[in-house]
């Protein structure tokens, strides 16, 4: 090899080094633009309106976030690019580099954290059944012998593969592509029930065409806390994220943006949830955390 094409090739493998080792900020500070995942169903967190736009709680508080980078970085023109992901593809599309924050309803859990960073808690969530009235679904222990389905990639349906083995439930489990998927198989007679984070289905109902023929399990399996997902190892761009949230819950900002979207009507059909804030929520807002422990939530 000629001394030239060695020099080439040294510059292009140290140009792939240093941008390798460029952390999240300078990656947005070059492109001039910051990318935001968001769910296309996940009512009220991330979702599309009437005009198939992504609104929702997380989206306005990764938009918080983006205007304290804008600031920081001294970009006051600093675009903001938004991609579609589901439940299996956002935590690769930010430990990849193609988004840099996923703005939906991801639960904070330590197997997640083995490949993504979380920004401290915005809310708490407890995983439940929901079922048609008629369907004789009361509990976990009913559904034997019947199919469940579950959200691809999200803890809900991994939780419910470990308990149907260690319990011998025989159920039969249906992994659905997102959220809308999952309720609507449930609709049609597809599955017995939808497992998944009560206040999503809370959310899906209140949609629904027949809000009255559903209801919500009283039995709740386990404790999650939702947060924007960051990649991991990157602690400058993690430490201005997490300041500029912890900025929103100390001034008030986080709560009144809470009550919009959970206790008010939203679009696109001003639907509301009613579902006040509570107290371990407050807690959280308080004292910020992003803990994956759900014993720091009881």
């Amino acid at each position: 090899m000629t001394h030239w094409k060695k020099w080439l090739l040294g510059g292009a493998m140290l140009g792939m080094a240093l941008c390798a080792q460029a952390g999240r900020l300078d990656q947005i500070r070059d492109r001039g633009e910051v990318t935001l995942g968001y769910r296309e169903a996940s009512l009220p967190f991330s979702y599309l309106d009437d005009k198939q736009q992504p609104i929702g709680y997380s989206m306005d508080i990764c938009m918080g976030v983006v205007e304290v980078l804008k600031q920081q970085l001294g970009l006051p023109d600093l675009r903001v690019k938004r991609v579609a992901v589901t439940s299996s593809t956002r935590i690769p599309l930010v430990a990849n580099g193609t988004i840099d924050m996923a703005c939906g309803s991801a639960t904070n859990n330590e197997q997640r954290q083995q490949q993504v960073a979380f920004a401290p808690t915005m809310f708490i969530t407890s995983t439940r059944l929901a079922s048609l009235k008629d369907s004789g679904v009361t509990d976990l222990q009913s559904l034997k012998g019947k199919t469940v389905v579950s959200t691809a990639g999200t803890s809900s349906l991994l939780w419910l593969t470990q308990e149907n083995a260690e319990r011998k439930l025989g159920i039969r489990i249906m992994p659905a592509k997102d959220h809308a998927e999952a309720f609507l198989a449930v609709e049609r007679g597809r599955a017995a029930a939808f497992l998944m984070d009560d206040v999503l289905l809370a959310g899906l109902i209140a949609n629904s065409r027949q809000p009255d023929d559903w209801q919500i399990g009283e039995e709740t399996f386990s404790t999650e806390p939702y947060a924007v997902i960051l990649p991991r190892n990157d602690p400058e761009f993690k430490a201005a994220v997490d300041d500029a949230i912890k900025a929103m819950m100390q001034d008030g900002r986080m709560e009144k943006l809470y009550e919009k979207w959970f206790t008010q009507p939203i679009a696109p059909r001003d639907i509301n949830l009613n579902w006040p804030i509570g107290d371990a929520l407050k807690r959280v807002f308080a004292e910020p955390t992003d803990s994956p422990d759900p014993a720091v939530y009881q």
